[in-house]
Formats: C-alpha cells, sequence, structure tokens
C-alpha cells in the first residue's frame, strides 16, 4: 500500500480547501435568489468572525501588540479583502460562476507584476511575458465588445485587483505577524460591510432553503479556511500551490451541473491560457525562492 507524503498529503488538502470554497461560492450564488447581497455578507461574516475569534484564542494569537507598521499593513489588507468581497460577490451574484473564478485564476499574475512594481521583486523575462499572455487569456474569458460579454466581468476584475492589494500588504508584514488574528480583522471589517450595505436595502426573510444554504455556505467556509491553513503546513509550496486550480474545475462542473451555465468555447480557452501560465509564474516563482503570502488565501 503507497505511503502518503507529506507533499502528496498537502495537495490532497489543498485540494479539498478548494472544492471547499468553491463550494461556498455555489451555495453565495444560489442565496442570491432570496437574499439580498450585504445581507448575506454580514450573516456569514458574523458567523466568520465568531470561529476565527475562537481559533485565534486556541492559537494563542489574539494579540493587539503589533507595531505601528504592521497595524498599517493588517488595514490595507483588510481594506482590500473588504473590496475584494464586494466585487466578487457581486460578479458571482451576476455572472456564471466559472467565468468569474477562470477570471479570479488571473490573480498569480497580478500578484508578481504588483511586487515587481512596488516591493522591487525580480521579474525575469520570461514571468513578464507569461504575465502578459496569461492577462490576454483573461480577455478571452471576459469577451469585451462581443454578444457575451457580461459589465459584471469588471467586477470580477476589481476583486482581482482588491484582492492582489491584499497579498502585497501580506508579503510586507512582519513574519511575527499572527496570521489567524490578520485573518480575523479581515473577517470583522467584511462583516461591518455587510452591516453598513445592509442599512440601506430591504431585508429579506430566511426560508428553509436560505438558512440552509447560508449554513453550507459559512461551514464549507470555514472548512476551506482550516484546510488552505494545514495544506501549507504539510506540503512544499512549489508542490502544494498548483493545486489551487481544482476550484476552477470544481466551478466548471458545478456551474454546468446546478446552474446550467455552459462557458463558450472563447472562454475556456482563456482559463486554460490563464491557468498555464499561472502555474509557469508559480513555479518560477518558487524556484528563485520569492516569498509567498502567509496568510490563508480568502476569507471571501
Amino acid at each position: 500500500m503507497p505511503v502518503l507524503t507529506d507533499n502528496i498529503r498537502g495537495a490532497l488538502i489543498m485540494m479539498c480547501a478548494m472544492c471547499a470554497y468553491t463550494f461556498n461560492d455555489a451555495f453565495m450564488k444560489a442565496l442570491s435568489d432570496e437574499i439580498p447581497l450585504f445581507q448575506a455578507i454580514f450573516f456569514r461574516g458574523m458567523a466568520a468572525v465568531v470561529f476565527l475569534t475562537i481559533l485565534c484564542r486556541i492559537m494563542g494569537q489574539l494579540r493587539f501588540d503589533l507595531s505601528r507598521r504592521d497595524w498599517g499593513l493588517v488595514l490595507l489588507r483588510t481594506v482590500g479583502e473588504v473590496g475584494g468581497t464586494y466585487f466578487f460577490l457581486t460578479a458571482l451574484f451576476n455572472m456564471p460562476i466559472a467565468n468569474v473564478s477562470a477570471i479570479l485564476q488571473a490573480l498569480p499574475l497580478a500578484v508578481s507584476l504588483a511586487a515587481a512594481l512596488f516591493l522591487r521583486e525580480a521579474l525575469g523575462w520570461r514571468r513578464l511575458s507569461a504575465i502578459c499572455v496569461g492577462f490576454a487569456g483573461v480577455l478571452l474569458i471576459i469577451q469585451p465588445g462581443g454578444a457575451d460579454f457580461s459589465f459584471y466581468s469588471l467586477y470580477a476584475l476589481g476583486a482581482v485587483g482588491c484582492v492582489t492589494v491584499r497579498d502585497i500588504a501580506v508579503r510586507s508584514m512582519s513574519r511575527t505577524v499572527p496570521a489567524v488574528f490578520v485573518a480575523l480583522v479581515a473577517a470583522v471589517g467584511v462583516t461591518c460591510l455587510g452591516a453598513i450595505g445592509s442599512q440601506f436595502i430591504e431585508w429579506a426573510p430566511f426560508s428553509t432553503t436560505s438558512g440552509l444554504q447560508l449554513f453550507g455556505a459559512t461551514g464549507f467556509l470555514i472548512f476551506g479556511y482550516i484546510a488552505s491553513v494545514n495544506a501549507m503546513r504539510f506540503g512544499e509550496i512549489a508542490y502544494v500551490a498548483p493545486f489551487r486550480y481544482t476550484s476552477l474545475l470544481v466551478a466548471l462542473a458545478l456551474g454546468i451541473v446546478i446552474f446550467d451555465e455552459w462557458p463558450n468555447v472563447l472562454a475556456l480557452c482563456g482559463a486554460g491560457v490563464v491557468v498555464a501560465t499561472g502555474l509557469f509564474t508559480l513555479y518560477r516563482e518558487t524556484k528563485l525562492k520569492i516569498r509567498q503570502p502567509m496568510v490563508p488565501d480568502r476569507i471571501r
């Protein structure tokens, strides 16, 4: 019987994390039929805050003695998380889940480019070429001016921009900053977004179906968070990180089976280009030993 190595174990856990995150997205998208965006963000955020607070206490990471610089970066990351949540869920509520997920796969490319521009990290011609090709793939997914173009694609791009700011902030933090505490602050920020936005909408009552959908979204989000933390603890980044792209395959399947959404050929080709260039970029970054974000990838 084959023995699971740490890398294989980490890859399997990462795949589970990405499946959980994508199922969370599917539940949130289904919830949009009954519950307004900000109301859904608020209730799911409350559950995330409670969970992360308990986890912080258990892990001894509930601390507020950070330096002024690190507090500034934590708050900048939170702003990126809040913006990313708003743009991502707005796009998700109005677009096929596979298209939104495919656009989000451009994140490693955007982070690499931003790190070179703002953090002075080395960016060779190979990775720069991959980034350019990858962004061309994003255009194939969005198809500006085409019959299948959706204005909400721009919201998905806005989410990429905000999450890039979030991850660049993480790269700049001191290594002593507790990862779970950073995620807790972000969860508080996202919950506040829901609370503020809810003041300007008419709340909808939860039915049994919408209540179960919210419960499912919250449960998968929490499971995804725990799994993504453990994935990086078990395996090497070079081996584990590429399995993040599992989320795109799951999104394609869920879109077809649950939402009857079929991406067109151009969108599928664009998704393939983005994934291929993203994998190459991750490979080059790992080979050059560029520091990766320390905090799990999303509260969205």
